[in-house]
């Protein structure tokens, strides 16, 4: 049993504590980036077709490469560019002149409306989600769990998805007796201190247990959140956001969840999560990697 699945790679953020654009930054010597690997397993998992949010920033040079890519695999490949003006006909009109970047991860899913009309997986470029994640997606899609009112989220235990180098940024899971998901909690200042896993809240250390599940960006959405996404997003825009201000996936599940028109299964992956929070994450992933490979999980040139 098969259906048609989709991997949505949003690759149109500026990470500002990485320098360079590492969405296309090649790990090893084969030059392939993170995203690469995230094609290569869904693929493996029956993805048939990928779309790609990019920024006018990623090279020419990276698009054709994946264009062969696709070409000589046989997938179907989109690229979608998310810029400020990129939104829906009935927000013309309004004015915007302090805006730098666009709008954030909903408003990158949103401007793929026109490329996805089947059940998705939605994906950050820079982060490595492993093998079995888009297994455990691929048998959601397939069984027809995923519906307008069903969606899905794979997620990770707190302790895997750590930086050695710094604080990170994770959505805390809270579920309910049969794992559907209640609410998603943002801490951004998570880290390892000592043998605790801690963030800090009103000035104080709160451990977390390192099973505890965060989300990261890893949903299972079907088409019919476009329709939720643009009402969603004239909201926001309509309350005159801050310059800076963006309109985040994890709000508006949580608003979809809130107005009861949509329930999450979350599925706790089993595979190693790695990510490129930092500059100094890529050696922690070049070595991961290397093992990887070592271990016949990959081959050392991913498109050979």
């Amino acid at each position: 049993m098969s259906s048609k699945k989709t991997l949505l790679i949003l690759a149109g953020g500026l990470g500002s504590r990485y320098k360079g654009l590492k969405q296309v930054d090649g790990i090893l010597g084969n030059g392939s980036p993170i995203l690469e690997y995230s094609i290569f397993d869904a693929l493996e998992a029956g993805f048939q077709k990928v779309v790609i949010i990019v920024n006018k920033l990623i090279p020419e040079s990276y698009i054709e490469r994946l264009n062969t890519i696709s070409k000589a695999k046989n997938f179907e490949l989109h690229w979608v560019y998310q810029e400020i003006d990129s939104i829906p006909i009935s927000l013309e009109g309004f004015d915007y002149p302090d805006r730098e970047k666009p709008w954030g991860t909903a408003h990158a899913v949103l401007c793929a409306k026109y490329s996805i009309q089947e059940p998705f997986v939605m994906i950050n470029a820079d982060d490595f989600y492993g093998k079995e994640a888009y297994q455990l997606a691929a048998h959601e899609i397939n069984h027809h769990h995923i519906s307008d009112t069903q969606l899905g989220m794979i997620a990770y235990p707190v302790g895997t998805t750590l930086s050695g180098n710094g604080a990170v940024a994770r959505g805390i899971c809270t579920l309910d007796s049969e794992n559907y998901l209640i609410r998603i909690e943002e801490q951004t200042s998570i880290q390892r201190i000592n043998n605790s896993i801690v963030y800090i809240k009103n000035g104080e250390n709160i451990k977390l247990d390192p099973e505890a599940l965060v989300s990261m960006n890893f949903f299972i959405f079907h088409p019919h959140i476009f329709c939720y996404l643009e009402a969603y997003f004239y909201d926001f825009i309509e309350s005159d956001p801050l310059p800076k201000q963006e309109f985040y996936i994890p709000s508006a599940v949580q608003r979809m969840m809130d107005e009861e028109r949509v329930k999450v299964k979350v599925k706790a992956s089993p595979s190693q999560w790695m990510g490129v929070t930092y500059a100094d994450d890529k050696k922690d992933i070049k070595d991961f990697l290397i093992s990887e490979i070592s271990n016949n999980r990959y081959p050392e040139n991913l498109w050979s």
